[in-house]
């Protein structure tokens, strides 16, 4: 997987590759012209640039590629946000070598006919809210309807956690040096950063004494060489067995969706754990599962604390519980719930319902022996962590650790950005792309694949992360298959799982 730096291990790294290895710091503003230049080159091959530069680094940068760009020949205007006189260090060097031709302070005016838009403005140490006339140069920039090419961040996005507190650029694509910043993958700061093209400006990341371990990463077919694949001398119950628990009346395609991706992503024996009531549906809907009926409240065909016992029999085969797929929110559900995630000795997926059980009281999770991954949305965090939605969506990253902390369980909060958040720190992010996940039952695919990986044996982070990529190949499977994503449907995302899994 691809590693990610947050900003302190950026300032770190540069000052290593500065200080131990004596790349001089100008040198490296320069790389970072030359590959920022190339970008715009490519989003703008002809027509006037707009640079507009804040104080710092960043500015800098901005100095810099105003500079590069002029030396090839193209017209360059460069405003600034911050006095250039206040500049220190590389920064101002790199103004001083601009001159002051075709420099002045900020005006939207100067944005009119350009061909493309360099925000070089606020650099990877900004968080919180740009201040008025920074906000107000953002604002312009975003009305202009220019693309803009941002430098390292796109202005207004917290680096390190995707935050938007403010006004923030839009960009068509962001520069980024050395290594990309997990704020660029995490919403809301991935909508604001378009095309991410990593620049290499020459720190020695593979020196063995380069001093910074990466604890982010971005997801990418590397985790898939951790899946153990069928050989000859493998068996149904070798290759994973999964028990399904959820159901309810109005809710059985929900365990069903989970059962079938199981099986398709590669699960040997799956068992569906269902109410008694409505067994007869999930025998005409599953072939190649095994269904199980438990007790229920003879209503609503709701599951009760009382099939919690024949739910424990079965896991003593061992394998993977995925629980609360189409559970509903009854009483006796709930119960079924809580009590079978604290009492089940396998590792565990709570989802949908199985997650709505525990709003409140997330802490009983920790208590658990064996592996737990909690798979919500950002709705269902919020109702775990005694909060809103719009709280979990501006600041996905701190809940989804936040959670996996407070439940010492690996917490997967699902978007376009999917985050796997482990208790000690690791953080794997998805490259999303997959519209055609924005459908019901597809959150249920997801747990049936992180069941299957489980239960064949997968490190829990390492599942996680790996169900999290495969579903969402899948989802672009289904979508290219189908000639676009409006039409998928969750059982299509089903049926591309082996294919996803060559």
């Amino acid at each position: 997987m691809e590693a990610l730096l947050d900003v302190e291990q950026l300032r770190a790294s540069d000052a290593w590759a500065i200080e131990e290895r004596g790349i001089p710091g100008l040198e490296l503003m320069e790389r970072a012209a030359e590959g920022l230049a190339t970008v715009v080159g490519d989003v703008a091959p002809r027509g006037r640039v707009v640079v507009v530069c804040g104080g710092g680094n960043n500015g800098g940068d901005g100095y810099a590629v105003a500079r590069l760009l002029r030396e090839i020949g193209r017209e360059v205007d460069v405003a600034w946000t911050s006095d250039p006189e206040k500049l220190k260090g590389d920064a101002r060097a790199n103004w001083e070598r601009l001159g002051g031709a075709g420099v002045a302070r900020f005006d939207a005016a100067v944005l009119r006919g350009a061909a493309v838009v360099v925000d070089a403005i606020l650099g990877t140490g900004f968080s919180g809210t740009p201040r008025e006339d920074v906000a107000g140069a953002i604002e312009a920039i975003n009305d202009a309807g220019v693309p803009v090419v941002a430098c390292d961040v796109p202005s207004g996005v917290d680096a390190s956690s995707g935050a938007v507190e403010g006004a923030a650029v839009r960009a068509v694509a962001t520069a980024t040096f050395h290594a990309a910043m997990p704020g660029l993958w995490i919403a809301p700061g991935k909508g604001h950063a378009g095309e991410v093209h990593v620049v290499d400006i020459g720190i020695p990341s593979d020196d063995p004494e380069y001093p910074i371990e990466p604890h982010t990463w971005l997801i990418d077919r590397d985790i898939l060489k951790s899946y153990v694949r069928r050989g000859a001398e493998s068996t149904k119950f070798a290759s994973g067995h999964v028990l399904v628990a959820g159901g309810s009346r109005g809710l059985t395609g929900a365990p069903c969706l989970s059962s079938l991706a199981a099986m398709r992503a590669g699960a040997g024996y799956v068992t569906a754990c269902v109410p008694d009531s409505l067994n007869d549906i999930f025998e005409i809907k599953l072939t190649e599962v095994m269904s199980v009926p438990l007790p229920d409240d003879g209503g609503s065909g709701a599951h009760t604390e009382a099939g919690v016992d024949g739910v424990l029999e079965k896991a003593e085969r061992g394998g993977a519980l995925v629980l609360g797929p189409g559970l509903g929110r009854s009483d006796g559900a709930f119960a079924f719930a809580r009590r079978l995630a604290r009492e089940a000795q396998v590792a565990l997926v709570l989802d949908a319902d199985g997650l709505n059980a525990h709003a409140g009281d997330l802490e009983a999770l920790a208590a658990r022996k064996a592996p737990t991954i909690l798979t919500p949305h950002a709705g269902e965090l919020a109702r775990l962590l005694d909060t809103d939605s719009a709280a979990v969506g501006a600041h996905r990253l701190h809940h989804a650790r936040e959670a996996a902390r407070r439940s010492g369980a690996i917490l997967v909060l699902k978007g376009d950005d999917t985050i796997v958040a482990e208790p000690e720190g690791r953080v794997a992010i998805s490259r999303g792309g997959a519209p055609a996940l924005a459908t019901a039952g597809t959150g249920d695919v997801l747990s049936g694949i992180l069941g299957a990986f489980l239960a064949r044996g997968m490190a829990p982070f390492e599942a996680a992360a790996a169900a999290v990529f495969v579903h969402v190949e899948a989802g672009r499977a289904a979508a290219r298959a189908l000639g676009g994503p409006d039409g998928v449907i969750a059982s299509d995302v089903v049926e591309e799982l082996a294919r996803t899994l060559e």
